[in-house]
């Protein structure tokens, strides 16, 4: 056989590997969860479970961009806070839900173009950037509240985050609906291959003619986007306003993200492999709340979750430059 058949067939299996092992790793955790409580495989706790996954799951559409284009974005769980605080303020302040949910998703958005200009035109990393965002949008999400929950909305708005359409919940269907889009942007639009081709060779991509700033931007105002209208599904849900709400949800998203195939150095991964993943991660921390597992004994399963995810990465990345 010659070197480069021996390359390709080893090519191969590591593909057919990645595909199949995370759906395999999925089913042995619902396996095991569903012996070890009886509570767990209920129609009852598997649309929960669903429900809880949604407001990740949009989350980490917005993320799979970011870190297709090698980059990183600290600050979701931030500005999914600032999103809250700011829809549940101005309905508080009289007004209409659907002005407090558009006003939020625009504050989203320049929010992601604010990360945008400091990444693009200042020249700041995107992990100091956002972490710096991180840290400043929670001390906003406090100080329009100064520290207090916001609540007393009108009865329409629940129907985002606590209605169902037959047996599936809105929020569900908000998550499929951003899920459907962001793959047909990222398969079936130029600007989808500019993401990959970014992450794959930023120098590259540019000396083919490619806007790179500006996809940057596209990318960042989109992250913010979706994290606001994540911020909004989850006020609905919870029904208050709360300046916290969203904190630590970006350990939950990224790890998510790089479980479900998504090279933490870009350019590789499929929306298909991120569902599946936020999906474990779901499972995962459901199962254990079912167990009795103490909430730092998750942190710390969540914790090495993402580190062997990211090592597989790495591993992969290392064993493929050198084939």
């Amino acid at each position: 056989m010659s070197t480069v058949s021996l390359v390709n067939e080893r090519r191969s299996i590591r593909e057919q590997i990645a595909i199949y092992a995370l759906p395999i790793a999925l089913v042995a955790l619902i396996v095991f969860f569903s012996l070890s409580s009886s509570a767990f495989l209920t129609v009852r706790n598997i649309v929960n479970i669903f429900r809880q996954v949604s407001i990740v799951g949009i989350c980490a559409m917005g993320m799979t961009f970011v870190i297709l284009t090698g980059g990183i974005d600290l600050s979701v769980g931030s500005v999914l806070g600032v999103s809250v605080v700011t829809c549940a303020s101005l309905m508080v302040a009289g007004l209409s839900p659907i002005l407090a949910i558009l006003i939020s998703l625009v504050a989203g958005v320049v929010i992601g173009f604010l990360v945008g200009v400091f990444v693009n035109e200042v020249g700041i990393p995107p992990l100091i950037t956002t972490l710096g965002f991180m840290t400043a949008l929670r001390g906003v999400a406090f100080r329009i509240t100064n520290g207090l929950p916001v609540y007393d909305f009108p009865d329409s708005f629940a129907v985002i985050g606590q209605g169902y359409v037959g047996v599936i919940p809105v929020p569900v269907i908000i998550m499929m609906v951003v899920v459907v889009v962001c793959v047909v942007v990222l398969n079936r639009t130029k600007f989808g291959r500019h993401v990959y081709g970014l992450g794959g060779n930023e120098e590259a991509t540019r000396l083919s003619g490619v806007d790179v700033k500006r996809t940057k931007y596209t990318i960042y105002m989109l992250e913010g986007l979706l994290a606001a209208l994540a911020g909004v599904v989850l006020l609905s849900r919870v029904n208050s306003g709360q300046p916290a709400a969203g904190q630590g949800y970006e350990m939950d998203i990224i790890t998510g993200v790089v479980l479900g195939g998504v090279s933490i150095s870009g350019g590789s991964g499929r929306i298909g492999g991120v569902v599946v993943g936020v999906l474990l991660m779901g499972v995962l921390t459901n199962g254990m709340i079912l167990m009795n597992v103490d909430e730092y004994s998750q942190w710390m399963v969540k914790g090495l979750v993402l580190v062997a995810a990211v090592s597989l990465d790495t591993i992969a990345s290392r064993r493929g430059a050198t084939a």
